[in-house]
């Protein structure tokens, strides 16, 4: 893997079930692009070869919130890049955390 970005996507909402139901369509859009990702409490990452891809699903996920009925949407995001080389996988960081 070339890349990996970690993002927490916060809408505005009333609710806390309204809080859920955005947050379930955007984890949603992020399982669609079909690249290896990991859904945890606070967020969720997503690795693959292409940096420019990665980013597009970063932009995409506020707009996915804000189609799901959010006036407004925070995201905290965390990269990892290394055109020349590889970046920790997923599943080399946590696998043995799970077993």
């Amino acid at each position: 893997m070339k890349a990996s970005v970690a993002i927490q996507v916060l809408p505005q909402t009333d609710s806390e079930e309204e809080l859920i139901r955005i947050v379930d369509e955007v984890i949603a859009y992020i399982k669609s692009s079909g690249l290896n990702c990991s859904v945890g409490p606070f967020e969720t990452t997503i690795e693959g070869e292409s940096y420019d891809q990665l980013m597009e699903i970063v932009a995409n996920c506020q707009k996915v919130a804000i189609k799901a009925g959010c006036e407004s949407v925070s995201a905290y995001v965390k990269v990892v890049y290394n055109p020349e080389g590889e970046v920790l996988t997923i599943d080399k960081k946590i696998t043995k955390h799970h077993q």
